[in-house]
């Protein structure tokens, strides 16, 4: 999970004030580092380690000029925290192409130790970015064109060979120097991206971006979703071209929906917001069932609220804020370790004693993955007082590695695998969980739509849609994030 803007504006425009803008509204996709690349008569870039507004001072913002420009928050799930991992990706000659993306390529490993020792002997990968392998396969076919003369078909024969190459799932967002900006979904659509457009005094200007609330707050008009399997083409003259490149069924990540995305987003034309309501309604239903009663229902800030207001509403108990959230520590699903992850959760959540004292505490989330996090809250709800804590997973427990750009690459991370829910209980020191199933998650979202949309469910279900996930890779994927975390691999 990373996130990303690309903007292209008439000739004269500077586009950084924007780009930055649109980075801090995504800044919960990523906190490990960002970046910018901007082009008006050649490439500028300001990268670093950190959040967006660590990154960037002022006196950056008079060097990056030029009327097309990339920017990207990173959160690694290949490569570790190294200077040379930070996104966006450029290179200058023959032709000039910036590049960043969201995702993860699964083969990235296949690719580095075979395919560019085979076919471009000449080309070093640099980095330990999966995004690196995206752009030396598409810039291998932009490298026989023209730059003054590149067409929209030209885009396109890079984007086939990419989709053609490089496996996973990825969203894409570039510019070529002089010529004009791309974006492209990778076949099964899995990772959100989203064009938009603003009207200026000399002409439109173009974006794409990973989330429509990126376009809200930098104020462009969402225009639609970028297909699965599609490319568009943007000139310098600013005429918009779409190729679709491939006809593989639409596979969206509902993790999205379930945690990562904004909830004043739309995603493929389901409210964030809405999935979310639908959500909490449905999980409702399923506390129903188990007959326990409860004095109040709490959430784990941010992203459980909405849920858990439409459960305590269905369920008929109150919903009250039990914790305070520190705004200024960061999101502990999306940290590099669990030692981070668990240093964090004090830090970041205070709770309310009155809210706990005597009662009998429902705290619903939106996930239990490792258990860190839910075990400290429960043994600060029990600090607090609490009569009894019970647990509310608004998503159906987590059981497979995710290939696809999250954070859940071990086997070993689950709390759920190969443990029952009494088990898992006594993992987390409360009285009783309650997970969504499978099934009521995807039906509420397609609810909260209006549609019959599928979507990815592969970390619930280990059903990975591209059809191509083999045991080697996960193996290639799990040693990748152990040893980013300092772990070992057995």
């Amino acid at each position: 999970m990373c996130g990303f803007i690309s903007i292209l504006a008439p000739d004269g425009a500077d586009v950084v004030q924007d780009v930055l803008t649109g980075l801090l509204a995504i800044q919960h996709r990523g906190q490990d580092a960002a970046g910018v690349v901007t082009f008006g008569d050649k490439f500028q870039a300001k990268k670093g380690l950190g959040l967006v507004r660590d990154v960037f001072e002022q006196r950056h913002l008079a060097r990056l000029t030029g009327h097309m420009g990339v920017g990207h928050v990173r959160y690694p799930t290949v490569g570790g925290g190294e200077d040379t991992d930070v996104q966006p990706f450029w290179v200058d000659y023959p032709v000039g192409i910036a590049m960043a993306h969201n995702g993860n390529v699964t083969n990235f490993h296949e690719l580095r130790r075979d395919y560019f020792l085979k076919h471009t002997p000449q080309a070093r990968l640099a980095s330990n970015c999966d995004l690196e392998a995206v752009l030396y396969v598409f810039a291998g076919v932009l490298f026989q064109k023209r730059a003054d003369r590149l067409r929209g078909e030209d885009v396109r024969d890079a984007v086939a060979e990419v989709f053609r190459v490089v496996k996973g799932a990825y969203s894409v967002v570039g510019i070529v120097a002089g010529a004009g900006m791309f974006a492209f979904r990778d076949p099964f659509g899995i990772k959100p991206i989203i064009l938009g457009k603003k009207d200026g005094p000399d002409g439109p200007w173009w974006a794409v971006a990973s989330e429509s609330v990126v376009l809200d707050v930098a104020g462009y008009q969402p225009v639609r979703d970028v297909e699965a399997g599609e490319v568009i083409w943007i000139d310098n003259s600013r005429r918009v071209q779409s190729f679709k490149v491939s006809d593989r069924p639409h596979r969206p990540c509902i993790f999205e929906h379930v945690y990562f995305a904004r909830p004043d987003s739309v995603l493929d034309g389901i409210s964030v917001y809405e999935a979310r309501l639908s959500l909490g309604e449905s999980l409702a239903k399923a506390w129903k069932k188990s007959g326990r009663e409860v004095d109040v229902v709490i959430p784990v800030p941010e992203s459980a609220r909405t849920a858990a207001q439409r459960m305590a509403e269905e369920i008929g108990v109150p919903y009250r804020e039990g914790f305070v959230k520190n705004r200024y520590v960061g999101r502990t699903f999306i940290m590099p370790n669990d030692k981070q992850r668990q240093a964090s959760v004090r830090h970041k959540l205070n709770p309310i004693r009155v809210e706990f004292e005597g009662k009998r505490v429902l705290i619903v989330d939106d996930s239990i993955v490792r258990g860190n996090t839910m075990r400290q809250i429960v043994r600060i709800a029990r600090q607090m007082g609490a009569a009894e804590v019970h647990l509310a997973s608004y998503s159906p427990p987590l059981l497979h590695p995710c290939p696809y750009g999250i954070d859940m690459s071990t086997k070993r991370e689950f709390i759920a695998r190969g443990r029952t829910h009494e088990q898992i209980c006594a993992e987390l020191g409360c009285d009783s969980v309650v997970y969504q199933d499978v099934q009521s998650m995807v039906e509420a979202v397609q609810t909260a739509g209006g549609c019959a949309k599928k979507f990815c469910t592969a970390c619930f279900t280990g059903d990975y849609p591209t059809g191509d996930i083999t045991e080697a890779m996960l193996a290639d994927i799990e040693a990748d994030r152990l040893a980013a975390s300092g772990r070992e691999t057995s």
